[in-house]
């Protein structure tokens, strides 16, 4: 009987067959580095209104009925900022490649301190959304479909179901940038339903306003959506085999 480990043969130490890849430098991943850029600039415009707890500073108006809505959305702010930050780390290469232990508990971070609540928060101030019911509709279908995307890849990941767990986090990582996004989106409807502002919308502001935020926030988290499955439907099969 063989003690030694040269024939072992549990997962773990399977050693696959063929040449295997070389990691990818990070010059050769040209999306890493802007996309931080432009996290850092989100993040430096979107949160100091609300690191001085100053209700009047609030980029949201309230709606009527819904004393607490700067305080559900100052928590949103707060534990996206984990979120945002911390899956930025957890989708970079070189992060997950030599810092395994890291990478675990950066994710345990961004499941329980940033996504999660910053979900369940999104949700809660999205029902009571002052742009209109559509626009409310969608930021809770949204701030559902990131709760159970990010909860679906922890379960993944406990269950060590990892081809799962990069699929399921990978969606969430997109939903993640869900507001971002939407910000992008946000200016460019409003200047094209601009010209119609005095004639399909009979010079309604609050109308103009739904309608505008309605599109943008549709447009953001179905491009997210389309993308993020793209992204993970995009290698060939024998790629998609070693990988697994």
């Amino acid at each position: 009987m063989t003690t030694g480990t040269d024939f072992d043969t549990s997962p773990e130490r399977v050693i696959p067959e063929g040449p295997v890849p070389r990691p990818k430098r990070w010059w050769r991943r040209p999306w890493v580095g802007p996309l931080a850029v432009l996290v850092a600039v989100f993040l430096a415009y979107s949160l100091p209104p609300y690191l001085a707890m100053d209700p009047a500073r609030s980029r949201v108006p309230a709606p009527a009925g819904f004393a607490a809505h700067y305080w559900f959305l100052v928590a949103h702010v707060l534990f996206g900022t984990v979120a945002i930050v911390g899956v930025l780390l957890q989708i970079w290469p070189w992060f997950r490649r030599t810092h395994p232990v890291g990478h675990r508990r950066v994710g345990r971070a961004y499941v329980f301190a940033g996504a999660i609540p910053s979900a369940l928060m999104a949700g809660t101030i999205g029902a009571m959304s002052p742009f209109g019911p559509v626009t409310a509709t969608l930021d809770v279908i949204a701030a559902l479909l990131w709760f159970g995307c990010t909860v679906a890849g922890w379960k993944a990941a406990r269950e060590r179901r990892f081809g799962e767990h990069r699929k399921w986090m990978i969606r969430s990582f997109a939903l993640a940038m869900n507001t971002l996004l939407t910000r992008i989106y946000g200016p460019f409807v409003f200047m094209a339903l601009g010209p119609l502002k005095d004639t399909r919308f009979g010079g309604n502001d609050q109308w103009f306003t739904d309608v505008s935020s309605a599109t943008s926030a549709a447009l953001s988290f179905t491009t997210l959506l389309l993308v993020s499955q793209w992204w993970l439907e995009r290698r060939p099969a024998r790629r998609r085999a070693l990988a697994r």
